[in-house]
C-alpha cells in the first residue's frame, strides 16, 4: 500500500483524493481477507489490519470485487461513495499490472453505478448576504440577522441591484478555532478574536465571491492576490491553475484581514493566506465548521458547507444572466457536464416560484 500511495502522488493526485483511495482500496482488502480462497496465513474472521494476514491480490477475481460491492449496497453506501471506491480498486489493480506483475486488472470490467439526480441544496440571494453579514455582524457586536445588504455589485461582478446587497495541538482543531461564548462572539476586547472574525468574514466574502472550493480556498498564499486586478491565483484539481475574479465586498473584507493577519501569525505561518489560531495554515475542516457556525444564525436557511456557497454562487450568477461557459471557467469545471447541473437548479427554483405564485398552478 506504500507503493501505491507514493505512485498517487507521483501523478500529482490531490492529497484528499490519494488519502481516500488509499482508503478504499484498505477496505475492500479488509473485505477480501475473509475469502478463504485469497487469504494468505491466519487471521480468520479478522481484518487484514489486525490479524497480519495477507492477501493474494493476484487471485483477486471479479466474482470477488462484486461481493465487495454487495456488501457496500448493503451497509447503505451512497452510489458517489460506491462510485469512488470503484475508481480506487481499478487504479490499485492498474498500479499491480503496472509495477507488481498482475496479470490482469479484474476491476477493469466493474459497472460505475450512476449518480443520483440529486440537485444541490443552495441558499436563496439574500440568505447568501445575511450569512456573510452574519460574521461582519459579529465583527462589530451585532447581533441576528438583519443587516441586510441591496444592490449595488456582487462580488463576482454582476449587476445585483434589487438582488442582494491546520493547525492545533488541541484534540479538535475546529473547536479550538471556533470564537464560542457572548464574550468571544461580541467582545471587542481581545484582539486574538476580534483577528478570528475577521478573518472569518473574509473567508465567507471569497468563498462566495469566488465560488472557490474549499481546498483551493485553504491553499491560498497572499502572493496569490493580484491587488491591483482584485484577482486571485487558484490550483484547482489536477494541479491545473486558474484566475479568478473578486469584488469590492470581498477586497475590503480582504484588506481588514490583512491588516489583522500578524495577530495570528506564528513560526509556521509563512506565506498562507488564511491562519488558524496556533499560526498554522488554517485546515478545510476549520472553514466548514465556521460556514456552519454563522449559518445557524438563519434557521430559514439550509444547512450548507464551503461547497453549498460554491453552488449557491454558481446558481445565483446563472439567474442573473451570466454564460454558462464563463461559470464554467469560473469554477474550473473540465467539463460542462459539471456545470449544467446549475441550469436545472434555476429551472426548479423557477417551477417552485411558478407554483407558489401563479393563481392556476
Amino acid at each position: 500500500m506504500s507503493g501505491y500511495a507514493d505512485h498517487l502522488r507521483s501523478r500529482d493526485v490531490s492529497e484528499h483524493t490519494a488519502r481516500a483511495y488509499v482508503a478504499d482500496v484498505s477496505d475492500f482488502l479488509d473485505h477480501a481477507v475473509h475469502s478463504t480462497k485469497l487469504r494468505q496465513g491466519s487471521g480468520d474472521g479478522q481484518s487484514a489490519k489486525s490479524s497480519g494476514a495477507r492477501i493474494d491480490i493476484a487471485a483477486v477475481e471479479l466474482d470477488d470485487l462484486r461481493s465487495w460491492l454487495i456488501a457496500l449496497d448493503d451497509a447503505g453506501a451512497a452510489k458517489s461513495t460506491v462510485a469512488r471506491k470503484i475508481a480506487a480498486v481499478r487504479s490499485f489493480f492498474a498500479y499491480g499490472v503496472s509495477n507488481l506483475g498482475l496479470p490482469n486488472n479484474p476491476a477493469a470490467r466493474l459497472r460505475t453505478p450512476k449518480k443520483d439526480s440529486r440537485l444541490p441544496t443552495v441558499l436563496k440571494p439574500q440568505q447568501a448576504a445575511d450569512l456573510i453579514s452574519a460574521a461582519e455582524n459579529h465583527r462589530t457586536g451585532v447581533t441576528g440577522v438583519g443587516r441586510r445588504r441591496k444592490g449595488g455589485v456582487a462580488d463576482n461582478g454582476m449587476d445585483t441591484s434589487g438582488l442582494m446587497a491546520d493547525d492545533s495541538s488541541t484534540s479538535d482543531p475546529a473547536a479550538a478555532d471556533a470564537t464560542t461564548g457572548d464574550s468571544a462572539r461580541h467582545g471587542k476586547n481581545d484582539p486574538l478574536d476580534a483577528a478570528k472574525r475577521i478573518r472569518d468574514a473574509a473567508i465567507l466574502e471569497m468563498l462566495y465571491a469566488t465560488a472557490v472550493r474549499v481546498s483551493e480556498l485553504t491553499g491560498l498564499d497572499r502572493s496569490d492576490i493580484d491587488h491591483r486586478a482584485s484577482m486571485i491565483t487558484v490550483l484547482g484539481k489536477g494541479n491545473k491553475e486558474r484566475r479568478v475574479p473578486f469584488g469590492t465586498s470581498a477586497r475590503r473584507a480582504l484588506d481588514d484581514w490583512l491588516a489583522a493577519r500578524e495577530l495570528l501569525t506564528g513560526p509556521h505561518s509563512g506565506d498562507a493566506l488564511f491562519l488558524g489560531v496556533r499560526g498554522g495554515r488554517i485546515g478545510a475542516r476549520q472553514v466548514r465548521e465556521l460556514v456552519h457556525r454563522y449559518g445557524s444564525d438563519d434557521p430559514s436557511a439550509p444547512d450548507i458547507g464551503p461547497h453549498g456557497l460554491r453552488h449557491s454562487a454558481a446558481t445565483h450568477m446563472l439567474d442573473r444572466g451570466a454564460d454558462l461557459r464563463q461559470i464554467q471557467e469560473l469554477l474550473g469545471h473540465s467539463t460542462m457536464s459539471s456545470t449544467q447541473i446549475y441550469t436545472q437548479v434555476s429551472m426548479q427554483r423557477l417551477q417552485d416560484t411558478y407554483r407558489r405564485a401563479h393563481p392556476r398552478a
